[in-house]
């Protein structure tokens, strides 16, 4: 067990451990959690008592959470002093017991972390940001059928754009890149520039694929697109989505079949098809290939342009959506916008055991401490780590006491607004009505 400066595990919990190569899940698993800045005040006890009350009347008291709490952000400040952001209390906390929730957090002014959640994912090394955007009835949306997105978005986590690596305009270390650009390499760059550089791996590409295929397969969806802007940036984005095809021909080849394979004539006549049966790959957690190749999950790319059109036009052509990193911080908020916002997009940081799950959307400190805003995204947060941790009974229930409570139109300030006859409740009122509609 590791050593914590200013923080004790709970006494009444255990740790989740990883054996062959899985996690083993206790009754009562230690995890911790990061209340978060801001709105983290109000929206994380609002969560944990929902979490807690569905894993309660799921499993009939034989399950419980031992929460253990953590700090990061100014509340880390608070507990440890002037400029401790991200105490490594909070890091070794997450590594030792693998999974965790957090709230949203504030980026420091000044120095020390350019971001705390980008710091969390690389330190971590979280490489993938998995995001489900769906949509549940009676959210107001701009969209007219929002009901057709259902995507679960793979985002790269740890380089691109996001990786740091960039020099301010006018510095001397601008101008020695800028003069290797242009007298070593032959390009033309304007000596005016800042210039950041956009590092994409072959191993940060084939993990995330990796991940979003056997997620695919393990789940049941009926499709993998990788969203790139390849026709630009070709050595980059492009790279991303040939090296995507290689570990879905080279490693997945029982369960899926390429979009130009699909269509290729003398496969078409081999009647070919994509899957139409959710499930019908679970059976790959039994280590068994999939038999009709008729049930194969089509594997195909978009440009990035396009895929912003297609989720309004067509989204219900499109499941698992593999991306870099930019291009996924993009494409989940664009998503989430159709089906209600970011206050319904949950989402999580996962490598290759821990998983970090995380509300979606920024700390609004002008409304902490109102108990006011909406939950729903860490809520469903918790939803996406209850299914981590296999206890999906749980997860189930939260998901659709969630969509009753919204059916019957009591619901926070932000879609009361939006709703004609609605009942406005508080953050923890809201949390109090979805429990009273677990079945």
């Amino acid at each position: 067990m590791s050593n914590f400066e200013k923080v004790s595990p709970p006494a009444n919990g255990q740790r989740i451990t990883i054996e062959n190569g899985e996690l083993k899940i206790p009754d009562n698993p230690i995890i911790p959690f990061i209340r978060g800045d801001g709105i983290g005040i109000d929206i994380w006890p609002a969560t944990q008592i929902v979490l807690d009350a569905a894993v309660e009347k799921a499993y009939g008291g034989k399950r419980k959470i031992a929460w253990m709490k953590t700090y990061c952000g100014d509340e880390a400040v608070e507990h440890y002093g002037e400029g401790v952001y991200l105490p490594e209390d909070t890091l070794n906390a997450i590594r030792e017991y693998i999974i965790a929730i957090k709230g949203p957090l504030t980026t420091p002014v000044g120095g020390g972390h350019r971001s705390l959640n980008v710091s969390l994912r690389q330190i971590l090394d979280l490489y993938a940001c998995v995001r489900p955007v769906r949509y549940f009835k009676g959210v107001p949306s701009p969209a007219i059928h929002p009901e057709r997105m259902d995507i679960i978005i793979f985002r790269e986590n740890t380089e691109d754009v996001y990786s740091g690596v960039e020099w301010q305009q006018g510095t001397e270390e601008v101008k020695k890149v800028i003069d290797f650009i242009n007298n070593v390499m032959g390009k033309n760059v304007r000596l005016d520039s800042g210039i950041g550089i956009k590092p994409i791996s072959i191993t940060g590409s084939k993990q995330l694929v990796r991940k979003a295929i056997k997620y695919a397969i393990a789940e049941g969806r009926k499709s993998v697109t990788f969203m790139h802007k390849g026709n630009i940036m070709k050595y980059t984005e492009g790279a991303f989505k040939d090296w995507g095809f290689e570990v879905a021909t080279q490693e997945f080849r029982d369960y899926i079949i390429t979009e130009a394979e699909l269509w290729d004539e003398t496969r078409a006549e081999d009647g070919v098809t994509p899957i139409t049966k959710p499930g019908a790959f679970a059976q790959l957690r039994n280590g068994k290939p999939a038999g009709d190749p008729g049930e194969r999950i089509i594997v195909k790319d978009r440009i990035a342009d396009s895929m912003f059109q297609q989720i309004q036009t067509r989204a219900d052509e499109y499941d698992v959506v593999c991306t870099p990193n930019l291009n996924g911080d993009f494409i989940s908020d664009a998503a989430a916008a159709q089906v209600g916002g970011l206050g319904m997009a949950p989402g999580a940081n996962i490598g290759d055991y821990i998983g970090l799950f995380e509300a979606t959307h920024g700390t609004a400190p002008k409304y902490a401490g109102q108990d006011k805003v909406n939950p729903g995204s860490l809520m469903l947060s918790g939803v996406m780590m209850l299914n981590y941790m296999e206890w999906r009974e749980a997860g189930k229930m939260i998901e659709d006491a969630i969509e009753a409570t919204i059916a019957k139109k009591t619901v926070t300030y932000d879609l009361h607004r939006q709703m004609e006859g609605a009942t406005k409740v508080s953050c923890s009122g809201y949390a109090n009505e979805i429990i009273k509609n677990m079945q």
